[in-house]
């Protein structure tokens, strides 16, 4: 009994003791749990993580993604013909469907697209090797006056420039760029 009753006022002393301070230790301790998590929810999405998550939502190919503020707006070709307009919160990566709606041509307006080597997740790697930033947009042109299909990506950079990459989507190489500064309207290639 006297064994209880010691062991009993032992952890009272120790609880009123080390209680302030545990409670301080246990507090930094979640405090360091959720910091990060508060940063990582603050984080931008990036166009490439937005593209992932787009494509497991709709399997397929990219055919374009643009920020918008606080969402990318990214569009998928499934292998089907099926054309898919997504929403990609910027902040939290979720996806929502805007409109999906079967391909109403006879399937040729997208088999270049389909059938190309490089698809979008390449060329945005291709456009950041050769510019150092953010990329802000992609788009599949095949409207070009030279009859020429390339990806048009556009990378922003820490320094005020938007670069305009363009990559071959056969060989994956970039064959045009173009940049623009905040301040300067002049290209420079």
């Amino acid at each position: 009994m006297k064994r209880t009753a010691y062991i009993a006022t032992a952890a009272s002393v120790v609880l009123m003791l080390g209680g302030p301070v545990a409670a301080a230790a246990a507090a930094t301790a979640d405090t360091a749990r959720t910091v990060p998590a508060a940063a990582a929810a603050r984080a931008d999405v990036t166009a490439e993580a937005a593209v992932a998550a787009a494509l497991k939502a709709h399997p397929g190919v990219v055919q374009s993604v643009d920020r918008d503020g606080s969402v990318w707006h990214v569009d998928v070709i499934s292998k089907d013909g099926k054309h898919a307009e997504l929403e990609v919160n910027a902040a939290t990566g979720s996806v929502t469907k805007e409109n999906q709606d079967d391909n109403d041509d006879d399937g040729n307006e997208n088999a270049a697209l389909l059938a190309a080597k490089v698809k979008a997740e390449q060329a945005v790697k291709t456009a950041l090797a050769k510019h150092s930033g953010q990329v802000w947009s992609l788009d599949w042109d095949d409207d070009d006056d030279n009859g020429k299909t390339y990806w048009n990506v556009e990378v922003k950079t820490t320094d005020g420039k938007t670069h305009n990459v363009h990559v071959d989507p056969a060989t994956g190489k970039v064959t045009a760029s173009t940049t623009d500064s905040d301040t300067d309207d002049n290209d420079n290639n």
